[in-house]
């Protein structure tokens, strides 16, 4: 087996090879391009043979094109978490910083961690991922703007400043408009055109909830039924998931979320444990938000955090059990929705 680490960039990838060992065998770089990908594949076929593994650092935005590339060559891929990676490069002999190095860092990171989730094609989970990121980016750009018309208001006068997280709604942005519309100057002016954006902003928020709303409801029903999770949290559960296929069973999943435990004990403290810092935050953030959400709920989740409490746990260390123990059934509804999708997946596994 020959494991192929790539460095990618928006302009060129860097791929160096190494052995079982992890002993450099030869690098590549090429262009950022469906060709150079296939150079780099025509490379590896030719010098080391046909059994590859290629590991890529998790950088969605550059390394996405890259993986769709490979895996329609029939290429097994495997993603390196960013904080992996740096650890290993640390470790190195070698030291420095180059893409070189970091490609090899990360050939090496596929070595020393065999059950790293590998990458596959998913085109349900990259909709949703796409679609949850764009509403998340509009929302972020709407936050800015209100900030900005807060701040001319007030210079305007303070006494008609809107409600805190009020502007989302029409009747409030419809009140503000009609005084600013009676307001002169420049500030005014400029305020209402920043009004106007949050109007535009807020219409197209709305309409990616309605279509992200649509299309969860169609691919991850088992999903919805987990009382806490709506539709957003569940669209970003199986767009960060990346196909939950491509981890090998819960406890590989939940240490992807950042949600499994790790030791810190030592000498006579035995026994402590705390949440790994690694992971995916956006999946640990999703957990998190379903479990604050049951917590104020009756119902399992509840009686479980409860229990945790009676047990003489502090209400954080409650928190994190909830979430691990949450992380195990929603790893079960996404595979029950991916089974209800691919019956002939289901089939086989039987």
């Amino acid at each position: 087996m020959v494991v192929v680490g790539a460095d990618v960039h928006k302009h060129t990838h860097t791929f160096v090879a190494v052995d079982d060992v992890g002993r450099k065998l030869g690098e590549k770089v090429v262009k950022a391009t469906t060709a150079g990908h296939h150079d780099a594949v025509l490379w590896a076929r030719t010098q080391f043979g046909a059994e590859l593994r290629w590991g890529i650092e998790d950088c969605r935005h550059l390394s996405a094109r890259l993986e769709r590339d490979l895996l329609t060559c029939g290429q097994q891929v495997v993603r390196v978490p960013p904080k992996l990676m740096a650890l290993t490069r640390a470790s190195a002999r070698t030291r420095g910083k180059s893409d070189p190095i970091d490609a090899l860092a990360v050939a090496r990171a596929v070595l020393r961690e065999p059950d790293l989730p590998v990458a596959s094609h998913d085109e349900v989970s990259r909709e949703l991922k796409l679609l949850v990121d764009r509403r998340e980016d509009l929302v972020g750009q709407r936050t800015s703007t209100i900030n900005r018309l807060l701040w001319r208001v007030h210079e305007l006068d303070p006494a008609h400043a809107p409600k805190a997280g009020s502007l989302d709604r029409a009747k409030h942005r419809q009140l503000l408009g009609a005084w600013l519309a009676t307001q002169p100057g420049l500030v005014a002016e400029l305020a209402r055109d920043e009004l106007a954006d949050i109007t535009r902003l807020t219409e197209q928020i709305n309409a990616l909830a309605t279509r992200i709303g649509d299309r969860v409801r169609l691919v991850a029903p088992a999903l919805l039924a987990l009382p806490g999770c709506g539709e957003l949290t569940a669209a970003k559960l199986v767009g960060e998931t990346a196909g939950v296929t491509r981890f090998k069973n819960e406890a590989a999943f939940a240490r992807h979320s950042g949600v499994a435990p790790v030791p810190v004990w030592s000498g006579n403290t035995r026994g402590r444990v705390r949440m790994t810092r690694s992971g995916n935050r956006q999946l640990n953030a999703a957990l998190h938000r379903i479990a604050v959400t049951q917590i104020r709920l009756d119902g399992l989740g509840r009686t479980y955090y409860r229990h945790r409490l009676d047990q003489g746990d502090s209400t954080t260390e409650a928190l994190r059990c909830l979430k691990r123990r949450l992380a195990r059934v929603v790893f079960g509804h996404l595979h029950t929705d991916h089974n209800n999708r691919h019956p002939a997946c289901q089939t086989a596994a039987a």
